[in-house]
């Protein structure tokens, strides 16, 4: 049911801001809306999703009334710290957000417009399972104001969808591409690599499959074995193979390789698009360092340096929105140096990397060795940017540790 809430301070009932949070009219702002239901909880994953079984009082027909309330409450808490800006992205996260009916998400996305208003190109963008996407879902959502769906297509081979617990028909994904397409909304598809028993021939055939749905945007993400899921139980008792590093690599470069064949520049490690348009402006937001609210429970926000983070269940997070109360569970406000790296952390994940001028001054004579190794792009760097090679891609922690320890 996802992983624990981080350590912090607790937050106020209220929600309000502290008072001397430096609130920049100027810097964009993004919406999240958290979806938590699943049909059936996948192994591996560790995001903060609930079947119907695990729910325990709370009511996935009120849940849309439920998030609405949080987002009138928000628009109070934030009016008081500065001004209230639209959107620039929103993003409808899971979970599986396509388990509601779309006139539920359709209304979700009327009140962040009623309440902060859209900038006017907006990016909208919704999550869904293969098996919940039909002509009619897809055309409620792009008249609804959504702009881009991304379809959990995970693999094209029926033994790694196996592995990954995932349910869906493999056919349903070319169905769900044809009807976004249909209805006029951008699609990205989104892949796993290095599941049990997954063959470089597999991860081929994956992204081949792919690559025949002619998406405007590929997310291909290393399968991380997080603790306290059903795979890592398996992993434990010796029930499945761990990935293997060096066949993670391999498909990585594989990937990389046949996408950029294909016309898919790689914008930030895990994510390629045809083109700068159809890069995920709510992902960038993320790791450029914008400012975002998370609706939903479990859901995270950051505004002007503040993170905080929701009660995790839904039953609570109903209740303390049916309260008028806020349902942050606690927050945090990092100092200077936790920001410094976070900032090397994130974007130097981005093609367009990160100014060198803004790496601490100790660290910069790293540069060199680091373009020695092949990690960092030398002709980037002789413009005053780190930006990472592929091979900086695949050896990412290691660039970071060597920029900021």
């Amino acid at each position: 049911m996802g992983s624990a809430l981080p350590d912090g301070d607790p937050a106020p009932s209220d929600g309000a801001l502290p008072v001397d949070l430096p609130v920049n009219a100027h810097t964009p702002f993004s919406v999240y809306l958290h979806v938590p239901f699943c049909r059936v909880r996948c192994g591996y994953c560790d995001f903060n999703t609930y079947t119907a079984t695990e729910l325990r009082g709370a009511r996935q027909d009120q849940y849309a009334d439920t998030l609405l309330r949080e987002v009138t409450l928000a628009r109070g808490i934030l009016s008081e710290a500065g001004p209230v800006r639209p959107a620039s992205t929103v993003f409808f996260g899971g979970g599986t957000p396509t388990l509601l009916p779309p006139g539920d998400l359709a209304r979700m996305l009327d009140g962040v417009r009623e309440e902060f208003g859209l900038t006017e190109d907006a990016e909208i963008t919704v999550e869904a399972n293969p098996d919940t996407v039909t002509e009619a879902v897809a055309a409620i959502l792009a008249a609804a104001g959504v702009t881009r769906l991304s379809v959990g297509m995970q693999s094209a081979v029926g033994p790694v969808l196996q592995a990954l617990d995932r349910t869906h028909d493999p056919a349903n994904v070319r169905t769900a591409v044809a009807a976004a397409r249909s209805a006029g909304l951008d699609v990205s598809v989104d892949l796993i690599y290095g599941a049990p028993g997954e063959s470089l021939d597999d991860w081929r055939c994956s992204i081949e499959t792919a690559l025949g749905l002619e998406p405007d945007h590929i997310s291909a993400y290393a399968l991380i074995i997080e603790q306290g899921t059903k795979l890592a139980r398996q992993i434990r008792r010796g029930e499945a193979p761990a990935p293997d590093d060096d066949l993670q690599a391999d498909m990585y470069e594989l990937a990389d390789g046949m996408l950029e064949t294909a016309g898919y520049d790689w914008y930030e490690v895990s994510n390629w698009a045809r083109g700068a348009a159809h890069r995920s402006r709510h992902n960038l937001a993320y790791w450029r360092g914008h400012d975002w609210w998370g609706f939903g429970p479990g859901a995270h926000s950051h505004v002007a340096g503040l993170r905080w983070w929701n009660v995790k269940h839904p039953a609570a997070y109903a209740q303390r929105v049916a309260a008028g109360q806020s349902p942050a569970a606690g927050r945090e406000r990092p100092d200077a140096a936790a920001r410094r790296l976070e900032a090397v952390l994130l974007r130097t994940r981005i093609r367009e990397g990160m100014p060198t001028a803004e790496l601490p001054a100790s660290r910069r004579p790293a540069v060199a060795g680091l373009i020695a190794d092949g990690l960092i792009d030398g002709g980037e760097a002789l413009h005053g940017r780190v930006v990472l090679t592929r091979r900086g891609r695949l050896l990412a922690d290691a660039v970071v540790r060597a920029l900021t320890e």
